[in-house]
């Protein structure tokens, strides 16, 4: 009887365990910023739905964001085995094994696709299929190996999240949805190839054709810099849309130019080479930016 009780509790734990790998392979940094654009998105709109229907909505997306996470982990755990950035996640350490995961994000996938079509509306589940989709046959499957445009592509379906949550409450499209995506799919080239520069090693063994492997590290410098001005013609478009006002576009745009700045630093380091810490405080800073700019959203239509 004793020995039924410890077997039961042990398997209890093991449970409880493999629970919190499964839901490692969500991503959960990666769910955190959806569930927060998505936030944005849907308090952005004009409409205003009740707060059960807000907190099921968000929740929702970031399931099938996590959806799409774990049939990514599934699908690259050969190559997570190889990079030191990944190779600690559930798959490569044997804690998941690949069937888990591919089952697990399937069925998080429909779950997460049928429910916000029944608690929301049919664009909102549409829109979340399609991420879904795209995140993992489009960019996991097909570009990420192919090209060292996978980025500038595959930033797409990050940047759709806000765009859901704006249609949660509306249940349309326009401009102002468009202006969060844009945002977020210029920002993301420049986000991540300044990681790349500095675990290129990493991509080197994993054989993933980043652009300072494909490109030389000329060519990405200039290319981050490149992207980060891009950011200012796209700040600016919220409020020449009449989106936003002066209360967001102003802090954005100092925001920007000093993502514009470092970027030039980096860009304006010796020819062929670049430094590590300049390539790591834009990854950093990046993240922080794309943060404040969300806020400032939310902070302007306060106000």
């Amino acid at each position: 009887m004793i020995k039924s009780k410890l077997k039961n509790r042990n398997l209890s734990q093991e449970d409880v365990f493999n629970f919190s790998e499964l839901f490692k392979l969500m991503k959960p940094r990666v769910m955190s910023l959806v569930i927060f654009t998505c936030a944005v998105g849907l308090l952005m709109a004009p409409n205003i739905i009740s707060t059960k229907d807000a907190i099921v909505g968000i929740i929702l997306v970031s399931i099938g964001a996590g959806a799409a996470g774990a049939l990514n982990m599934w699908y690259e755990s050969d190559l997570d085995a190889l990079m030191s950035r990944t190779c600690l996640r559930p798959i490569p350490t044997g804690k998941v094994n690949k069937n888990q995961a591919l089952v697990f994000g399937i069925a998080l996938s429909f779950f997460s696709v049928i429910a916000l079509d029944f608690f929301a509306n049919r664009l909102s589940a549409s829109l979340l299929l399609f991420t879904i989709l795209f995140y993992v046959f489009v960019y996991t499957i097909w570009l990420k190996r192919k090209t060292p445009q996978n980025i500038v592509i595959g930033g797409a379906a990050g940047a759709l999240p806000p765009v859901i949550g704006w249609t949660i409450a509306t249940n349309t499209f326009s401009l102002e949805p468009l202006t969060f995506f844009l945002i977020i799919f210029f920002w993301t080239p420049s986000h991540f190839w300044a990681l790349s520069l500095y675990k290129s090693d990493d991509y080197k063994k994993a054989k993933i054709p980043m652009l300072p492997l494909t490109n030389g590290i000329e060519s990405t410098k200039l290319n981050i810099f490149i992207y980060s001005l891009i950011m200012v013609p796209v700040i600016m478009m919220p409020y020449a849309i009449d989106f936003v006002g002066l209360i967001f576009l102003i802090p954005s745009l100092i925001l920007t130019f000093y993502y514009n700045f470092l970027c030039f630093e980096l860009y304006n380091f010796k020819i062929n080479k670049f430094s590590a810490k300049k390539a790591k405080s834009i990854f950093g800073y990046s993240i922080l930016y794309l943060f404040l700019i969300f806020v400032l959203f939310l902070i302007d239509k306060i106000l």
